[in-house]
Formats: C-alpha cells, structure tokens, sequence
C-alpha cells in the first residue's frame, strides 16, 4: 500500500455518509497529452505536499470522451477531496501554479492538456468572480466529474441547486447520452487518504 495511504476500517464509507467542513474542496483532474495517468498520479502527490492542503479522498481514475468541438484523445479524470486553510483565490494560484508546473498551455479552449486543475466546490461557498466561479458553472453537466464524485461523496449536494450528486448524475445521464465515460478500476488512490504527521 503506498505511503501515507490507510485502509478504511470497516466502519468508514468511501462512497456516502461524509460530514463536509465549511473549508472541505472538491477539485477536478484530468489530462490527454502524455502519459495521463502517471501525470494526474504525481499532480495528486504535489497537491498532497502543499503545507496548507489536506487530501482527505481521491476517487478511481476514468477515461471519458472529449467534450467539446476540438477533435483529440481521450482524457484520464477523477476527482480530489481535500481541505485547506487557503482562501478560494490563494488556492487557485496553486492549482494554476502546478497546471503550469506540468506544461500546461491555455491557447485552445477545451483543447488538449497536460493537465487540468479545477476547483469544483470550495464548501457551501458561492463565488462569482472574473476568474472563478464556484460551484463550478458546469459541474452538474459533466459525467466523467459527477462519477467520480458520486464515488467519494455520494450524499453531496450542489450548494446552488440542492440537489444531491447522485440526482446530478442522473440528470446529467439522461440529458447528456452521447457522453462516454469508463471507469479504469481501483487505484491506489482509491481510498482515505491520511497524510503523515
């Protein structure tokens, strides 16, 4: 098991019951350029070094089908859960510090990346501002982010529309079928993550 890593004992639920804090954050990954997997691997263990971010869980790794006009790859995604005593705009920055520490360029709009950092929720919090808008404006939309997230925090509820993510996937299911996503399986990333002291 990797370092840092805990097996749940058989009372806790990777999947619902979680009880979110007021600074709990769901951040998106993905990637389509590279090696994919071993990128989005070694962004979670950058995130998980920051002094200020706590990766409480990570979801299992899928493949899902471009959205969008721009002909490419197929991405690798998941979802993060961490808590941080960073400020929504000072996390942010280090989401697009690390973006860039990973190559990433931003000529093409949902074009092709090395890697793809997005603050989905930060709390209950709404922000509306030019360069962030939490939740998310297009999370409840999104299969290959509402599979994982529905995986890490199944009780979770969009703090604009109340509804909770499995009714959003659902939704989304339905309203969305040419949307293609695969789940790669377990991962080691797939459970309660502890951070050593």
């Amino acid at each position: 098991m990797a370092q840092g890593v805990r097996k749940p004992e058989s009372s806790e639920c990777p999947s619902g019951n979680l009880s979110l804090t007021p600074e709990d954050v769901f951040i998106g990954f993905g990637s389509n350029q590279g090696d994919s997997l071993e990128t989005c691997r070694d962004a979670i263990e950058v995130l998980r070094s920051h002094p200020r971010i706590e990766i409480i869980r990570v979801s299992s790794f899928y493949r899902s089908k471009p959205v969008g006009p721009v002909e490419q790859d197929w991405f690798i995604n998941g979802v993060l859960l961490c808590r941080s005593s960073l400020e929504p705009g000072e996390l942010l920055r280090v989401l697009h510090e690390v973006e860039d520490r990973f190559g990433r360029k931003r000529a093409l709009r949902w074009g092709p990346r090395t890697l793809d950092l997005d603050m989905l929720a930060y709390g209950a919090r709404r922000i509306s501002a030019a360069d962030l808008t939490v939740p998310h404006p297009r999370l409840h939309e999104r299969l290959f982010v509402l599979a994982p997230l529905a995986e890490i925090a199944a009780g979770w509820s969009h703090p604009e529309t109340g509804l909770t993510v499995e009714e959003l996937l659902r939704n989304a299911a339905l309203e969305a079928p040419d949307q293609e996503i695969e789940k790669l399986g377990m991962n080691p990333w797939a459970v309660f993550f502890y951070l050593q002291s």
